[in-house]
């Protein structure tokens, strides 16, 4: 079994959620374990490669607004 991780913990408590050590000691475990649970799962993640092709599917872009082409070295241009 590995000990409970107590840095990781009160680091998260006290630096990320930003709770006064009062706060933090009253916490159950419990409720620190839901507050983890819902900073992570906020956090923007790539969507799935079929989402992204349905989304180009749905919301093609449109004739007219291409992003400018970049040549060889890198350099943007609009070919005008």
């Amino acid at each position: 079994m590995r000990p409970f991780p107590w840095r990781e913990a009160i680091g998260f408590g006290l630096g990320v959620l930003r709770l006064s050590p009062d706060a933090f000691w009253n916490m159950t475990p419990r409720e620190l374990a839901f507050a983890i649970s819902a900073i992570r799962s906020a956090q923007p993640h790539a969507p799935e490669r079929t989402t992204l092709d349905q989304l180009m599917r749905e919301y093609p872009d449109q004739a007219g607004h291409e992003k400018p082409a970049s040549s060889p070295n890198g350099a943007m241009h609009h070919g005008r």
